[in-house]
């Protein structure tokens, strides 16, 4: 059996580096998304650690640990370990790289054909898309990364779509590649924990690691699950016979387990549509009036603060229209909703703020409104439900052929009640939160309350989904915007409907759905907006001090009190907004964007005055115009 030092030595050689891996981390993602476009950008073989150099570096490395050890054992000093997830994913290329080198690109003029065989044959999940037309050049320009969760989505939209088998497979990847400007990375300095955790946040599984404009290799997760072991642990006999032999092979009466009780509860309605009943507020900058915009109070003057809707440069819509399902054959009702926040700066340029968002909003009513009649009177197999980016690029193409200035962020849903899906498309600060009662019998680990004692507390309504913003940097997001020509610049602030941050979110019955601008975000903490939600639900008798049980045994009686959740949810769009307004005008507390400009070097105190829009959803059992049971 290995001693304790022989195991800190084994350790210390993968650790070697373990100081430099909490020097410098990253904070935020506006700084990795997207690798600088600029010509010394390539992908280079040179720039790679020679195999040998990184077995001296590792040996001597691993001779001065060895030396610290010993010595604090001598002084009786206990050794520290260090833990795998602090080690700079430096460490991890040079081992990867040490082990087997492999160049994971792929020209831009390959096929998807061709990306499937070089992930198959090289055993890699993602590559660099290169340019190598310049041949003059000893440089391989990246212009996108592909992954192969990336060409099984291709391969599932163009089935899908109809698509033969040589039409999928001869599709070119630089049209399904994620272009360069929209590429996550990594910096070498980074720790495995750190990689790991922007990962999981944002659901990619491969991460290229940037030098100086220089891709100098992908790192993935079963890249960081390996680095923890030797060779010798993963083969060898003794390895198959205590890690293989007692598991390999099931038995041929194994069956799937039945799923959990509060799953199964869910199920049992699960081809029962749900449907969600509406609210809308909204709320103009404070200190706004017909003549402009005040920078405080007293520079806005001793009148009443702002309170009519047509002064918000904000802009949304909801529609409730009816499309063919997916089978064709039958029509289903589709719950369609969209903000927008006008750019208030260009009132500098003459151009009023609020045309440019209230045409893109006001256009993706009335596609959707075309398009059902339409459906109506033809029965036509295209009038299908239109996606959340399809309708931003209709109504973006209409607001630009009517030459409306202005830019704005804008997030568009639509709620699928047959499958209970919320399908959205956000582009820069605006966004969707889900809150879901969740009982800490089932919750995970780390959404268990560990705060407030469980007989102190008044519910288990949580956190379920926060959508993810796009900003180019602090308080400057990403926007669709016109400026009367096109925009070239592949820096700009301006985005298609098709850069658009597009997912969708599994909905319950009883969630709450909150869709609002930035006027929101910026001065009410998320868990202060659970709170005001929950205050809704017990004021509206929806639960009680019995919690989701009570609720439960009341769906399961029949009662659902939708109409009382039809007539009440304005409300709690209202309790928000008023929220958001008083938070912006208290001086004394800082709001969410106030701790946010401080951690970017920004000092800001308080709240941030702002037009504010709140589009309030709750999910109920029965449409709101049938009677109550």
């Amino acid at each position: 059996m290995a001693t304790r030092r022989e195991l800190l030595l084994k350790l210390a050689t993968k650790v070697s580096n373990n100081q430099r891996a909490t020097a410098a981390i990253a904070t935020g993602l506006a700084a990795r998304n997207g690798l600088i476009q600029r010509s010394s950008r390539s992908f280079s073989t040179a720039a790679q650690v020679d195999p040998p150099t990184a077995t001296i570096v590792n040996k001597a490395a691993t001779t001065d640990l060895a030396s610290s050890l010993d010595q604090a054992k001598l002084e009786g000093e206990t050794p520290k370990r260090s833990r795998v997830s602090d080690v700079t994913i430096q460490e991890v290329l040079k081992a990867k790289h040490t082990a087997r080198w492999v160049e994971p690109v792929i020209p831009h003029n390959a096929t998807v054909r061709d990306a499937i065989v070089t992930c198959i044959s090289q055993n890699i999940s993602g590559m660099m898309v290169v340019d190598r037309t310049d041949t003059m050049k000893r440089q391989q320009k990246c212009v996108g990364l592909i992954t192969s969760r990336d060409l099984l989505r291709i391969m599932a939209a163009s089935i899908k779509d109809g698509k033969s088998s040589e039409e999928i497979l001869n599709q070119s990847v630089i049209q399904q590649m994620t272009p360069i400007n929209q590429v996550i990375y990594g910096r070498p300095d980074e720790t495995i924990g750190m990689c790991r955790a922007i990962m999981a946040k944002l659901g990619i599984k491969c991460l290229p690691i940037l030098v100086d404009g220089r891709v100098e290799g992908i790192i993935t997760a079963r890249d960081m699950s390996e680095f923890y072991y030797d060779p010798k642990d993963l083969g060898g006999k003794k390895n198959y016979l205590t890690d293989v032999s007692e598991r390999v092979g099931l038995s041929e009466n194994t069956s799937m387990a039945e799923p959990p009780i509060f799953v199964r509860q869910h199920l049992a309605s699960k081809h029962d549509p749900l449907f969600i009943n509406v609210g809308t507020a909204e709320y103009p900058h404070p200190f706004k009036s017909h003549d402009g915009v005040g920078a405080n109070r007293r520079d806005f003057g001793p009148d009443d603060l702002a309170t009519d809707p047509s002064l918000s440069e904000d802009a949304h819509f909801v529609s409730t229209v009816e499309m063919l399902d997916e089978s064709g054959t039958s029509m289903q009702k589709l719950l369609y909703m969209g903000v927008a926040d006008g750019v208030g700066s260009w009132r500098e340029y003459g151009v009023d703020p609020r045309d440019f968002s209230r045409m893109l909003m006001g256009e993706c009513q009335n596609i959707l409104h075309e398009a059902s009649s339409e459906c109506s009177a033809t029965g036509g197999t295209a009038c299908t439900m239109i996606s959340p980016a399809e309708l931003l690029a209709r109504s973006y193409k209409r607001t630009k052929e009517a030459n409306v200035i202005g830019s704005s962020t804008a997030c568009v849903g639509v709620f699928d009640s047959v499958h209970h899906q919320l399908h959205f498309s956000n582009i820069g600060d605006s966004g969707i939160i889900v809150l879901r009662h969740i009982d800490s019998d089932v919750a995970s680990a780390l959404q268990r309350n560990r705060t407030t004692p469980r007989t102190e507390r008044k519910s288990d309504l949580r956190i379920a989904f926060v959508s993810q913003q796009q900003l180019k940097s602090f308080n400057h997001p990403y926007q669709m915007g016109w400026t009367g020509e096109e925009v070239v610049d592949k820096n700009s602030s301006f985005k298609q409907a098709s850069d658009s941050c597009t997912s969708s979110v599994h909905i319950l019955r009883g969630d709450i759905i909150i869709m609002a601008t930035d006027g929101l975000f910026d001065n009410v903490d998320i868990d202060d907006i659970a709170s005001i939600a929950l205050k809704w639900e017990l004021d509206n008798e929806f639960i009680d001090n019995g919690g989701i049980d009570t609720r439960r045994r009341r769906w399961e009686s029949g009662s659902s009190l939708t109409d009382i959740s039809a007539q009440c949810i304005p409300t709690l769009a209202e309790m928000l907004c008023q929220k958001a307004r008083e938070n912006s005008l208290d001086n004394t507390v800082d709001s969410p964007f106030a701790l946010l400009a401080k951690e970017n070097d920004i000092m800001w105190s308080g709240g941030m005055p702002d037009d504010c829009t709140v589009v309030a959803m709750h999910v109920v059992g029965k449409p709101a115009d049938l009677n109550d049971v």
